[in-house]
């Protein structure tokens, strides 16, 4: 019997790569389900859809039933729902992050894993997923590792028709969430929170042609909750996680924000029921049209570790990159980045190259670097690390 795969959320835009990937790289030898609240978007794929509500633990445990594996390709919010229902059918578990505080709490579930004895991965998308890895390619030599910075930069000069006012990259939710949240950071051997685009956080990155110099800025992720502990015995002092954004989209968002637009509380109203300005924000955004494409798509993104560190007394800096084009996924472009880690993870669990660890883990914990990295750039990503 095929191993079967459940990816939540999977008529989404992150799940249907994986999907896309797990079909054409070992469609054979698994048995694909696609489980949401609405699949209409994935019909014609030859995969086995069904419906589920995350937060309904009957819904969760019909789908699972049988799972070797799950995916959650979901909003940060409905991850603990998603493991809890892993947990209760003994299927290994994959997201894409938790936005620290929430992958602090995932992590609480360790114990409870390794009882069962499976797997949870948590964050193995581009940032998080490949940016963990590539602190551990990029630290491999060192005696101590003192300092983990992760930045993300890309450009995307695609022309559109009737394009939106907001054109999210990825989750609204999540975006507006990184965008208003304080961010946290590594400092000093200790936690901080800071404001969310701290003007003070911000730095101009020079990355590689075509992308060029950036300003980047910190937000709240996943990435910071779990490098600090995972690097705790080599000397680590310092982690932190920036991207770039659009100055126009940057500004955009940040005036909605300072709006209240983006708040999530309901306002008082005269009839008792209140209004939640984010819920106005989407439903606004939700009634332009998607935009379309005019001609061919130009996009990069580069993921970037930047690892200081010291070998005997020498201090050393090393940069670990994975660029993706329009090119990279056969086709699917820079999403590739952050569709196909999780798709590679079960690939690697399948195949005996990642070893089955019950309990829950960071990318930076479990994923093997080497096969990894093969995988990656099997799917046309170049991945680079070299001493600055």
């Amino acid at each position: 019997m095929k191993p079967r795969i459940v990816i939540l959320g999977g008529a989404g835009a992150m799940g249907r790569i994986s999907t896309l990937d797990l079909l054409r790289t070992c469609g054979n030898k698994v048995h694909v389900v696609i489980a949401d609240r609405d699949v209409s978007a994935v019909r014609g794929l030859p995969v086995e859809t069904a419906q589920v509500d995350v937060t309904d633990p009957g819904s969760l445990r019909k789908v699972l039933s049988g799972a070797y594996a799950t995916i959650a390709s979901l909003p940060y919010r409905f991850n603990l729902d998603a493991m809890h229902g892993a947990l209760d059918a003994g299927a290994h578990y994959i997201d894409l992050g938790g936005l620290f505080h929430v992958t602090r709490q995932q992590l609480e579930l360790a114990s409870a894993f390794k009882r069962r004895g499976v797997m949870a991965i948590l964050g193995i998308g581009s940032a998080p997923g490949i940016v963990n890895v590539l602190a551990v390619m990029a630290s491999r030599g060192l005696d101590q590792v003192r300092e983990i910075h992760c930045v993300v930069g890309n450009i995307d000069r695609t022309r559109f028709r009737n394009a939106s006012p907001l054109g999210f990259g990825y989750s609204a939710d999540t975006l507006l969430d990184e965008f208003t949240m304080p961010s946290a950071v590594f400092r000093e051997g200790k936690f901080k929170m800071v404001p969310a685009l701290d003007p003070g956080e911000r730095m101009a990155v020079q990355f590689p042609v075509p992308v060029g110099t950036l300003g980047v800025d910190t937000t709240l992720h996943s990435e910071v909750a779990t490098l600090p502990l995972s690097f705790r015995k080599r000397g680590i002092r310092e982690v932190t996680f920036r991207q770039a954004f659009e100055k126009d989209f940057r500004e955009k968002l940040m005036f909605l924000a300072q709006l209240g637009l983006t708040e999530t509380c309901a306002l008082p109203s005269a009839n008792g029921h209140g209004i939640v300005p984010r819920d106005v924000l989407m439903a606004l955004v939700r009634r332009f049209a998607p935009p379309v494409q005019m001609g061919k798509a130009v996009r990069y993104e580069v993921l970037r570790t930047v690892v200081r560190g010291t070998v005997g007394r020498r201090r050393v800096t090393v940069t670990a990159d994975c660029h993706a084009d329009n090119q990279a996924g056969h086709g699917i472009g820079p999403d590739i980045d952050t569709g196909a880690p999780p798709s590679i993870a079960v690939q690697l669990m399948l195949a005996g190259e990642m070893k089955v660890r019950p309990g829950v883990w960071a990318p930076e914990q479990v994923v093997p670097v080497a096969p990894f990295v093969r995988e990656l750039r099997q799917r046309g990503m170049i991945v680079t690390c070299g001493t600055a």
